[in-house]
């Protein structure tokens, strides 16, 4: 059995002398408990949040997206994307062409994003498990083109789900001059109708900017026959994602980016980590505040325990020896505390995920989910123990050896 480990954990337990010391060790454990559950709680939300914009973008971006390193286009028959695309692991391979443009109905103008799709697409995403109307998802009808408007856009543009007049757009002419005198010849200018829905993917980067359309109405209005802005591709199910992906890679090397749905929205996850880890920092520190009630607790348990302490050198104890016990209740408070903590923290977390208590508004309806979201990630539940025993071990290391040579003596 370990010595000190042994006496400290009777220290931490037994009755003292002074009835304040057992209440300010009562206070280190809640205060370790208190700064741990937080931990436990906050990164479970941000956790939440990031699962819940992750199942949103599932609907509308591909599992894979390929896009070339230099320019916005590239050729559609590219040996490199045809290699890709006939890989015996591809389910589905769309080619797109996306760019800036210019919307206009009825008065109301607003730059989108113009997304031309293959008639694949909605084989290839979730697509129409977030259109809204009573259309169905369609491209094209012989010569005439369909625009599919987000649901923010068609509100800006003042469409409704089905617009009755022609919606027109305009795109700059990638080649010649702009005339002044006749600015209008420098735009190529074409119209969509309405297949009679809207998307909606309770993101305002689609919703609020993209109308998808047919591949050919793109081409023809960015003048870009024959070329892709992306090849969006989905595997066959059971195929290895990484393996496969890994193999695209190899194949576009320096030419082609091979993306995931989670490097597709870099930029949003990235700045949910961040935010993610600036709450952990902050949080950590409330925590080493916590911990100076351990150095507290500890200096009145040396003195209370003195005499035990000449009983234990006259046995032979070293002071090495005698100042491993009080390190190691330092531990034990630091240990208990985080235990306490995280099932609270965890206690909390389900309670919030099965009725939903913290809302986030006062009124049904008014954001995407009516309550917090909360998912607990068992990595974050481990890294907040380890962080709660460094954190402790670290603030009663120094002092410890500190007051036990000063007040031992």
């Amino acid at each position: 059995m370990n010595f000190p480990f042994y006496i400290a954990k009777r220290y931490l337990f037994s009755k003292k002398s002074t009835h304040a010391i057992n209440v300010i060790s009562g206070i280190s454990v809640v205060g370790v408990a208190v700064a741990t559950m937080a931990l436990v709680v906050t990164l479970s939300v941000f956790n939440g949040f990031h699962d819940l914009v992750a199942s949103f973008l599932t609907s509308f971006d591909p599992q894979l997206k390929v896009t070339p390193v230099k320019g916005k286009v590239v050729a559609a028959d590219d040996p490199k994307l045809t290699q890709i695309r006939e890989l015996p692991q591809v389910d589905v391979a769309t080619e797109c062409m996306e760019d800036q443009a210019l919307a206009v109905y009825n008065g109301h103008q607003a730059m989108v994003t113009l997304k031309g799709v293959d008639d694949n697409f909605d084989q290839l995403t979730h697509i129409n498990e977030i259109l809204l109307g009573e259309g169905t998802f369609e491209l094209h009808a012989a010569d005439m083109h369909y625009g599919i408007l987000g649901i923010r856009l068609a509100d800006a543009l003042g469409t409704g789900y089905t617009y009755e007049q022609p919606l027109k757009i305009f795109a700059p002419r990638r080649e010649g001059q702009l005339d002044m005198t006749s600015p209008e010849d420098g735009f190529m200018e074409d119209e969509l109708y309405s297949p009679g829905v809207l998307f909606c993917v309770r993101q305002a980067k689609y919703d609020k900017g993209y109308i998808i359309t047919s591949l050919g109405f793109a081409r023809r209005i960015f003048e870009t026959q024959g070329m892709v802005s992306s090849l969006e591709l989905r595997l066959k199910p059971g195929s290895n994602f990484d393996a496969v992906k890994s193999e695209m890679q190899k194949i576009a090397g320096n030419d082609f980016y091979v993306k995931d749905r989670f490097e597709q929205q870099d930029e949003t996850f990235k700045i949910m980590k961040i935010e993610k880890l600036i709450a952990y920092v902050f949080l950590t520190f409330i925590l080493i505040v916590a911990c100076f009630n351990i150095i507290g607790s500890l200096s009145m348990l040396i003195i209370d325990k003195k005499d035990d302490v000449v009983t234990l050198r006259n046995l032979g104890a070293t002071d090495k020896l005698i100042t491993r016990i009080f390190l190691f209740e330092g531990r034990l408070i630091s240990a208990l505390g985080a235990v306490i903590g995280i099932i609270i923290g965890l206690l909390l977390c389900w309670i919030q995920q099965t009725y939903g208590i913290v809302k986030l508004g006062s009124s049904t309806g008014s954001f995407v989910v009516n309550a917090y979201p909360v998912s607990v990630h068992p990595e974050d539940i481990i890294l907040v123990f380890l962080t709660v025993l460094v954190v402790g071990f670290l603030a009663v290391w120094y002092p410890v050896r500190y007051f036990s040579k000063r007040l031992l003596k």
